[in-house]
């Protein structure tokens, strides 16, 4: 089901969140696939839609801060003094992950990607469907990320439970993604936050990037 942006679409998606269902919503980068990141369930569906090999984390986004708690295992100083630079923004963080989080969202390597997003209209559907989702970016594996809601439903057609239309893309490209679950920081993908950016943040604090 396609539904407009507005109050109405985030009670609607709430409810499709809250019984295991997978939403397709803007992020604050591409339209992404959004379900409850502690529903088993869900998560294996998401896999499937996207015709996606198991063993692939699936990284979440989340509301407010304080909602880190849930997903990482501790916040270290560097992991504090990155997130007081880059967030909210475009910068998923791999941490640590507590031992009650899926593997559907780890694959087992123990460590869990999360971002607070810039975008407040985003932080604000997250919130209003738990305070965290999922999202993996609203594809068919290895095809482009889905721009418009009319890519998803050329993706997907009706197999997702609600589409929530918020209009165009904020970007062109995915959000960085920098692993800080190491003793040595590692930047998995260059995004919206160039490498240089990422860089100037850990050489101020002594740190090299990989």
């Amino acid at each position: 089901m396609l539904v407009g942006d507005g109050a109405g679409a985030y009670k609607m998606a709430a409810s499709v969140v809250a019984r295991g269902g997978v939403v397709a919503f803007r992020t604050d980068t591409f339209y992404g696939l959004g379900a409850d990141p502690f529903n088993r369930a869900a998560l294996q569906k998401i896999f499937e839609l996207k015709g996606r090999e198991e063993g692939k984390p699936i990284l979440v986004i989340i509301s407010d801060e304080s909602l880190l708690e849930k997903f990482i295992a501790d916040r270290s100083l560097l992991f504090n003094a990155v997130t007081q630079k880059h967030w909210p923004g475009a910068l998923t963080i791999v941490a640590r992950a507590r031992e009650e989080i899926p593997v559907e969202l780890t694959a087992g390597t123990n460590s869990v990607g999360v971002r607070l997003p810039e975008d407040a209209d985003v932080r604000e559907f997250v919130r209003a469907c738990g305070g965290a989702l999922t999202a993996t970016s609203a594809n068919l594996s290895g095809m482009p990320p889905a721009q418009n809601a009319a890519d998803v439903e050329s993706y997907f057609d009706d197999r997702v439970d609600l589409i929530v239309d918020s209009g165009s893309a904020r970007s062109y490209q995915p959000s960085s993604v920098l692993d800080l679950s190491n003793a040595e920081p590692r930047l998995i993908r260059e995004g919206v936050i160039p490498r240089e950016t990422i860089r100037g943040t850990l050489e101020s604090l002594g740190l090299p990037l990989k």
